[in-house]
């Protein structure tokens, strides 16, 4: 779970205070969770905007509501606030916000983002490509897209079926299948033409 700092809960008690809006909280969520554009992000939470499924803090004064898909990512994070010359900075640190700690328990679209950006990706970038996962179906297909060098290339179906599948499948029992659906007619950034 999030922790938020005590003068970080002074700070938001004061902000929420200033919007007039009986019982407002706070959210707390990450954009592109998992990835590497992550951002962690708080916004207010107007009664009514916050999701079933939200997972709540009761803190000093105010609520916290923590979208459920971007609990994990949340893990070890702090919210805190430090008073400077200029007022003051509210800061979010979150170590696992582009990747959260993967167990056996993860999700399977964590464990396959966690590979295609530690150990796919990498490789890739030599050749100015990427590969995001689009979605898993059935289970056990992951969909992948191809972008930069990669998108286009002529060597694109050898990095898939001897590299990118190989992987995922290899590390990921569960899977039984990858697939590409980029359109590779666009090849301006082709590394392969």
């Amino acid at each position: 779970m999030v922790t938020i700092t005590e003068s970080a809960q002074e700070y938001l008690v004061e902000l929420l205070e200033k919007q007039n809006v009986p019982d407002i909280a706070v959210r707390v969520f990450i954009l592109d969770a998992g990835t590497p554009r992550a951002e962690t992000c708080i916004s207010f939470c107007r009664p009514g905007e916050e999701k079933e499924n939200d997972e709540v803090q009761e803190l000093s004064g105010f609520r916290a509501f923590v979208d459920q898909p971007s609990v994990p990512f949340l893990e070890e994070a702090v919210v805190d606030f430090q008073k400077d010359s200029m007022g003051g900075q509210l800061t979010i640190k979150a170590p696992n916000s582009r990747l959260p700690k993967i167990s056996e328990g993860s999700s399977l679209e964590d464990r396959v983002n966690y590979i295609l950006y530690n150990e796919v990706n990498p490789g890739l970038a030599a050749h100015g490509g990427k590969v995001s996962l689009e979605e898993i179906f059935d289970d056990s297909v992951a969909v992948l897209r191809f972008g930069g060098g990669c998108q286009g290339c002529g060597m694109v179906d050898v990095t898939l079926k001897e590299g990118v599948e190989k992987t995922l499948l290899e590390q990921i029992p569960q899977l039984t299948e990858v697939r590409d659906v980029t359109d590779h007619t666009v090849k301006e950034n082709a590394y392969f033409q």
